[in-house]
């Protein structure tokens, strides 16, 4: 549709006998032009027909020509150039509008902002229904360990039953395919657990002697955001990293950002990034990301997982889980919901603007 625009101005022009034009004007036509790789003939023909109201300098000439103005269209910009020397100076350009930042909260504020988060992350479980919900998690990997060779590995469907504060995981289908008795831990590769309020809560519990100090404001899923960077030592963290093949474990360091909404004060995403990991460790970094949204359960809102992404670096290749939380339900006896794989989510979803 551009191309179109442009052909239709370059024709009007030439049908409408002499043009007139000011600098601003000329400039985009170029623009245009050199960006749709009009022929440098047609463009020269095209200006033949202009005459300008303000004065086309040297300036100017040579900004265009090295925007890629071809040779025939320069020769007839520098003939329009000595035809409008006494002509006005071109207005300057608009400036560009000014993007004010936000100022950050003061230090009291960020104070009250960490204590009414803590608050609601200590009392989230407590807060929640019994609920069922798909869990869709699609498994890729990159064999070179670079995180840009991925290919898809499979593609996991679970009913996920919450009830009584308790996660439970029932693998429904593989790559769409019906599987019954088959628990995560079967599948193989790399699997998390704790996106219902465990990593959230041992952020903010007084134990993980968190550190937490501002960031950044964000707008996430349209809603303006405080982010704060938070810093939990090894020797109070809960964070977990198991190797399953042989068994060996350990507990490391841990930051990331944590997203708050500034009307409600609840989290809204969390990213988390072991540090100080041992050398000889099989996994030598993790990066994790939890978004939260609100769903409908019943006639009420809750704010749930909406998704995880997990990533692993290991001495020769890269595994990444991508997990959705889709069709929340109120579980009550007799539960039903429809297993198939939805559509992975749209980006916007979960980035940051």
């Amino acid at each position: 549709m551009r191309c179109l625009l442009v052909l239709v101005t370059a024709l009007a022009l030439g049908a409408a006998g002499e043009m007139s034009l000011t600098v601003a004007k000329l400039t985009d036509f170029i623009r245009s032009a050199v960006q749709l790789k009009q022929p440098d003939k047609q463009v020269a023909e095209t200006l033949r027909h202009v005459k300008m109201v303000e004065k086309l300098d040297d300036r100017t000439i040579e900004e265009l020509q090295s925007l890629g103005a071809g040779p025939k269209t320069v020769a007839i910009l520098k003939e329009l150039g000595d035809a409008s020397t006494s002509l006005p100076e071109a207005a300057p350009p608009a400036p560009k509008p000014v993007v004010v930042p936000l100022e950050p909260p003061d230090s009291d504020e960020q104070g009250k902002i960490i204590a009414a988060a803590r608050e609601y992350v200590l009392n989230y479980t407590k807060s929640l229904p019994n609920f069922i919900c798909v869990q869709v998690t699609r498994r890729d990997v990159d064999r070179n360990g670079t995180g840009s060779n991925w290919y898809h590995q499979d593609t996991i469907t679970a009913r996920l039953s919450y009830s009584g504060q308790h996660e439970d995981y029932e693998v429904i289908l593989k790559d769409n395919q019906p599987v019954t008795n088959v628990k995560m831990e079967q599948l193989g590769g790399t699997v998390s657990a704790g996106e219902f309020g465990s990593m959230m809560s041992e952020i903010f519990e007084p134990d993980s002697q968190a550190h937490f100090s501002w960031d950044h404001w964000a707008t996430l899923r349209g809603r303006r955001t405080y982010v704060f960077a938070y810093d939990i030592e090894q020797e109070n963290s809960k964070y977990r990293i198991k190797e399953v093949e042989t068994g060996r474990e350990i507990v490391p360091a841990y930051r990331g950002l944590i997203y708050i909404d500034r009307d409600t004060r609840t989290v809204t995403k969390i990213t988390l990034n072991p540090y100080n990991i041992p050398t000889d460790f099989p996994i030598h970094d993790t990066h994790e990301s939890l978004d939260y949204d609100l769903q409908t359960i019943g006639d009420t809102q809750y704010m749930l997982p909406l998704k995880a992404v997990l990533t692993s670096k290991l001495t020769r290749f890269m595994t990444r889980n991508d997990i959705e939380f889709r069709l929340y339900r109120k579980f009550e006896t007799g539960s039903t919901i429809k297993f198939d794989t939805p559509d992975p989510l749209p980006d916007d979803q979960t980035k940051e603007k």
